[in-house]
This record gives C-alpha cells, structure tokens and sequence, in this order.
C-alpha cells in the first residue's frame, strides 16, 4: 500500500512538523473546547482493575472532568458499577455507546447482556455495543457471538445495535456484517507498527475498509489513539509529542469529514501495563491522577 506523508493540519495551516510542544498542546485545547464527538472510558481508581466494585461517586467525579469536551462516552461492561456509567452520562447530557463485555464465561456474558437490555429498556442507551473484541482474543466463535447480538436486539427497541472489534474482522466476516446494525471498528496504525507520518492515511484506509464491509451501513470509529510513552512497535514510537500530533490529525479529520470517532482513552490506567506490555498505561488524555497531559 502507498501513503502520503499527512504533515499539513488543514484547519490552522500549521506544519505539525515545525511547531513546538507548547503550541502542539494549545491545538489540542482548542479541539476540547470546540468539543471533541467522544472518548472511551472507564472508571477505574488508581489501584482498582476489571473484577473490583466501582462506585457512582468515582463514577461521576471523572464523567464531569471530561463532561465540558464531549458529545458521547463510549463504555464496557454492563457489572461491577459500570451499569452506572450511562445513568449518571445522561443526567450530564452526555450520550452514550454502551458495551456489553463477553468472554467465554457463559454465567458472566447472561449477566452483562441482561444488563445492556435493561439499560437499554429504561432509556440510557442510545447505541448498544455487544461484546468487545471476543473475537480477537478468541473467546468466542462467530456463530455465539451472533447468537448474542440477535439476543440483545429481539429484546431492545428502536436502538441500533453492533458488535466492536478491529476493523478488518468485518470484511471477512460478512454475516457478522450483516447482523450488526452499525458497524463499530477498532483502528489503530500504532497496533500495527505505522510511523505516525503515515497513521492518519492508514486510519482512513482502515475505516474505509470497515465502511465497504458494511454496505452502506453507519462506520463509527470506537477506537483509536497514540501512547504517550512506552516501547515502540516496529515503526510506531510512543512520545506526548507524536500523542499530541496523533490526537490533532485524527480531530481534524473527524471534524472535517464528519467521522463519529470515540478517541481512547479519557485517563491512563496502570492496570493495562501487564495486559498490553509497557505502553498500556499512558493512552489517556488525562492521566492517573485526572490530571490533563497537556
């Protein structure tokens, strides 16, 4: 594949190139404030992980931190306190795409889709995401995951409905497709070892193969972000410098082409370090201590 170097944000004429720190980070402040479609988030504490209680005092002193920047927050899981999450986004005004977190854990998987249904019936959701990349980690086969979705929908009305996973899953999936009412893809050039120069032209390349798969259907972009520090992967390099510049191109786009993205993640979370190597826990925004980076 080809790609051309994406240096020049078309919004300000800034050679992202040239710029200093300072000024990078004065672009990102003007993005929030204009108000960015959404980010991924969870409500872990420092020291909490998956499997502990979260509490709607955590829940909402984090959800008003990012509440003045965003349109959407994307969640996911349905237990453990993160059912609260879209009760208390809406009472902020906040929209939500609510995930239901499957594994092979049958008795865990009843309970998180019960809990997107009930959600979804009592009016906090406004887009249903069944499961998260199971898929991908092979915990499930298609032919359960789609037995889920077509579970989840026969039960929730008027709410469109899908399944998040990487964005080629979809194309060599198409029942899967099919089945989903809007397709909600993963896209991320760093996973796969682009240099920043060229994320940008492979993030539209990915989102355009997820929008091909879904014959017309919605493609949202419930995924994508830059580490801001860790070991590199092949040609992709963590820094606060490429996060930044990663974080202005993927806006610029989102704005101008009218991409519903959900950016990841709202905070750094330490607990990712040993599930996604080093770099796992700087993908926030903010960091661990609800501090903004820049």
């Amino acid at each position: 594949m080809s790609y051309r170097k994406e240096k020049i944000h078309s919004l300000t004429g800034i050679n992202l190139n040239n710029i200093s720190n300072d000024e990078l980070k004065d672009l990102c402040k003007k993005y929030l404030k204009k108000g960015i479609h959404g980010l991924c988030f969870s409500a872990y504490d420092e020291g909490q992980e998956p499997g502990d209680q979260i509490s709607d005092d955590q829940i909402r002193r984090k959800l008003k931190i990012i509440q003045p920047y965003i349109k959407w927050v994307r969640t996911f899981s349905c237990t453990e306190g993160n059912e609260r999450i879209p009760v208390i986004a809406k009472e902020l005004g906040i929209k939500t795409l609510v995930g239901a977190w499957l594994s092979d854990n049958i008795s865990t998987n009843d309970k998180e889709i019960n809990g997107l249904i009930d959600l979804c019936n009592s009016g906090k959701v406004d887009i249903a995401a069944v499961g998260n990349e199971v898929l991908y980690r092979k915990e499930l086969n298609e032919e359960e995951l789609i037995d889920y979705i077509v579970r989840v929908k026969k039960e929730i009305k008027g709410i469109p409905a899908g399944y998040v996973d990487a964005y080629y899953e979809f194309p060599k999936r198409p029942k899967l497709s099919e089945c989903c009412d809007v397709i909600l893809a993963n896209c991320y050039p760093y996973w796969e070892g682009c240099s920043l120069d060229y994320s940008l032209m492979y993030m539209k390349q990915m989102y355009n193969e997820a929008l091909n798969a879904g014959n017309g259907k919605k493609v949202i972009v419930t995924e994508t972000g830059w580490p801001s520090q860790g070991a590199n992967l092949e040609g992709a390099f963590p820094s606060k410098e490429n996060a930044l510049k990663y974080f202005i191109n993927a806006q610029n786009w989102s704005f101008e082409d009218n991409i519903e993205m959900f950016y990841f993640s709202s905070f750094d979370e330490s607990w990712k370090v040993g599930v996604e190597g080093d770099v796992g826990a700087y993908w926030g925004l903010w960091d661990k201590d609800e501090n903004l980076k820049f």
